[in-house]
């Protein structure tokens, strides 16, 4: 048998609202829409995709993590050709740049749901 990834899901109190941001973030097509769940995936693949799941008490992380404190489970790592330009096109879909940067070459950013994700240049 063969396995692989056949999407990522996040678990947000709005699926439409955050889906429309990756969506745009992206490029991805809408495959799935309902108040409980919306499916998106690449114009040229069908899997992966990345999926929103109603989660009403979705509670954001901390980042940078301290103990104690909501961890985060899993984070998104998104390739970019310009990070600077990309950074800015996020923030201006409704993502929100955060203070703490480990690395360069890397932004650590949040969707408008609180979920972090990383934008990245190649080699990073």
């Amino acid at each position: 048998m063969t396995a692989s990834l056949g999407a990522f899901v996040l678990g947000t109190p709005d699926p439409p609202a955050l889906a429309d941001f990756y969506r745009a973030l992206l490029g991805w097509e809408e495959v799935d829409r309902d108040a409980e769940w919306v499916r998106l995936r690449s114009l040229e693949q069908e899997r992966p995709s990345l999926s929103f799941q109603l989660e009403a008490g979705h509670t954001v992380p901390v980042w940078p993590p301290r103990p104690g404190t909501q961890q985060m489970q899993a984070h998104l790592d998104i390739q970019v050709d310009d990070l600077d330009v990309e950074t800015g096109r996020a923030c201006a879909l409704g993502a929100t740049l955060e203070e703490h940067q480990p690395q360069d070459g890397v932004r650590v950013l949040r969707d408008p749901h609180g979920h972090l994700f990383c934008l990245f240049l190649p080699g990073a």
